[in-house]
């Protein structure tokens, strides 16, 4: 059965439509025009009670009852334990995956999604703080990872879906300000999975 993917064309939405089409799973893009406040709908608020995408539905849920599941490291979470892919029943072997997923649900999104905003302020004054704080994050971030990658393919050793999250933001790279030259590893890394042809997919999917 299709599973619904309430999202835009951003790098939390990018995270999930790569790791559907990674899965194989059918799935329907419902676009959440963020730009026109369309998360504050009713309708949406349901699934989503935070009012931010994405969120999905998806009617083969645990039970064969229907099930909707909204924050985007949730999501991850339960595609993964919906198919058995990219999130290892070990346990010893799931720490690292949940690690690497948290690391960019807390750091690597919020911060450099602190810079993007910063980009955006017309007062250079104010600007001039937020873009020097954030892009100092974001780059002590690029080094974590870069660090992290030196001897391993992948974040947690096999492809995860602490890849695909991570994925989504590296993909702003270049608006993060970030040559990935200077990142050797992690510039490996994201040649790597974009060179997938599920990852391609999910790029290539119209989100908005």
């Amino acid at each position: 059965m299709t599973i619904e993917l309430f999202t835009w064309n951003t790098p939390n939405g990018r995270k999930i439509s790569v790791a559907l089409e990674e899965m194989g799973l059918p799935y329907a893009v419902r676009p959440i025009n963020i730009g026109k406040d369309e998360q504050f709908g009713e309708a949406f608020l349901k699934i989503s009670p935070n009012n931010r995408i994405p969120a999905i539905v998806d009617p083969d849920g645990p039970g064969g009852q229907p099930i909707s599941v909204f924050e985007s490291g949730a999501i991850l979470l339960y595609l993964g334990e919906k198919t058995g892919r990219f999130l290892p029943a070990d346990l010893r072997q799931r720490v690292p995956v949940l690690e690497w997923l948290m690391f960019q649900m807390g750091g690597f999104g919020p911060m450099p999604g602190q810079f993007h905003h910063f980009l955006g302020v017309k007062d250079p004054q104010d600007q001039r703080y937020g873009l020097e704080r954030y892009g100092k994050e974001t780059n002590r971030l690029y080094g974590v990872m870069d660090r992290r990658l030196a001897d391993r393919e992948f974040f947690a050793d096999e492809l995860s879906v602490a890849d695909f999250a991570i994925l989504g933001w590296a993909w702003r790279h270049e608006r993060h300000q970030v040559d990935l030259a200077t990142y050797p590893n992690v510039k490996r890394w994201y040649e790597t999975l974009m060179a997938r042809p599920a990852v391609k997919r999910g790029f290539e999917v119209p989100l908005s």
